[in-house]
């Protein structure tokens, strides 16, 4: 044991004095071939214990978080990064790394981007694959929640056990990454054309090194933070991570499974009960779920399966009106007798699985309104009622061609 002490203990000291080398400006390949030859495999905990140690002795964290991507350049290849536990599906660590393989792709396809656009002749028009890497970065911009997750649901867990060093050296980096996406962003502006040596230009000015920033921090999490993590944190931290992820949202990736403890601490078991009305893709304030409903340009009514009226919405305007005092009354009951055949038929074929919509479209008041109704069943299939759905359509029948740029209707 003593033995195994000791060598960590010289091979931290080694990794420090390569540390010092890097910020004295030594060659990265020749800072990694003396790491091979000293050490070979490094266990990812002696980079956190030398990092950490280098901080407390004096070392600058602006100095470290400057040449921390020379330490990870100097570093890969030899980090013994293998992980102390199997990750059970739709853990926290499980979904950190799904989130990064998404990224991981929407990297590889900026990539092909920029080997699209190097194949181009000098003069080509290239405007099309700027718009292609526009889309790209808009999906890399899912990276804030993967980031948010980290810094605070995971890094504070991490300082409760005095891990500081990483963390803080992380953080910011994912800064940096964010304000080059941020700039990145400011290149796609509307264009008539643009050559391969413009967007080239671009490449490497800009969104190159963005996706460079990106890669190496799905190293260093992969490599270093999720092991040091999964061996540091205990079950009823993940499960406090895991419960506060939903809140913050997920990356290009969303789990399937909801990952629990074997053990559950007392206070867990309880329902929360923090007056949001929760739903399997989110969650809202009554205020808020209210609020969003009545915005929207449309009359909702919901009937359940006894055609009873459950519920209506009540924007600024209405187009047909409605009161409170047709709630729990029969649907068959608010139309006119004329109509209650097709009301009776519409909800017989919803609930025989007959048909699962009906339209209909007519002049009112000066205005074209169009109504949809709509089956409503459960993930079985079952029926649960019948989701009414009027709008005025008058603007929509006048839309010609596109519009792209942002313009306010009066």
């Amino acid at each position: 044991m003593s033995e195994f002490i000791n060598n960590s203990k010289v091979r931290i000291d080694q990794l420090k004095s390569l540390i010092l080398k890097l910020h004295k400006n030594q060659d990265v390949e020749a800072t990694r071939q003396e790491l091979t030859k000293l050490m070979g495999s490094v266990p990812y905990g002696e980079v956190v214990q030398a990092e950490e140690e280098l901080i407390k002795e004096g070392l600058d964290r602006e100095e470290v978080l400057k040449f921390c991507d020379l330490h990870t350049e100097a570093l890969k290849g030899n980090l013994d990064s293998t992980l102390s536990k199997n990750i059970p599906d739709g853990h926290p660590l499980d979904v950190m790394m799904k989130e990064n393989g998404e990224i991981r792709k929407v990297l590889d396809d900026i990539e092909a981007v920029f080997e699209t656009n190097s194949n181009r002749k000098s003069d080509e028009d290239c405007k099309d694959l700027l718009t292609a890497l526009n889309s790209h970065f808009n999906s890399l911009m899912d990276i804030e929640k993967h980031y948010l997750k980290k810094e605070n649901l995971l890094f504070p867990y991490l300082e409760k056990y005095d891990i500081t060093g990483p963390p803080m050296v992380m953080w910011g980096k994912d800064d940096e990454v964010r304000d080059l996406l941020k700039s990145s962003h400011l290149l796609f502006r509307e264009e008539a054309q643009i050559s391969k040596d413009v967007l080239e230009g671009f490449i490497e000015l800009i969104f190159k090194p963005t996706i460079n920033a990106i890669d190496g921090m799905i190293y260093k999490e992969n490599q270093i933070l999720i092991p040091m993590s999964l061996d540091t944190l205990t079950e009823i931290d993940w499960f406090n991570i895991s419960e506060q992820s939903e809140e913050i949202g997920y990356c290009l990736y969303y789990p399937e499974l909801k990952w629990t403890p074997d053990v559950l601490p007392e206070e867990s078991n309880k329902k929360i009960n923090d007056g949001n009305i929760r739903l399997s893709t989110g969650s809202f304030s009554k205020e808020e779920l209210e609020c969003m409903i009545n915005s929207l340009p449309l009359d909702i009514t919901f009937v359940d399966k006894e055609d009873k009226v459950k519920y209506f919405s009540h924007g600024k305007e209405r187009i047909f009106q409605r009161s409170k005092s047709i709630l729990g009354r029969l649907v068959q009951y608010c139309h006119p007798p004329s109509s209650v055949h097709i009301v009776n038929q519409i909800v017989d074929d919803f609930k025989t699985g007959k048909q699962d919509s009906a339209k209909f479209w007519i002049n009112m008041g000066g205005k074209f309104i169009h109504i949809a109704y709509y089956a409503v069943r459960s993930n079985e299939g079952e029926y649960l009622g019948t989701a009414e759905l009027s709008q005025t359509i008058d603007e929509y029948r006048k839309i010609d061609g596109e519009r792209r740029i942002l313009q306010y209707d009066d």
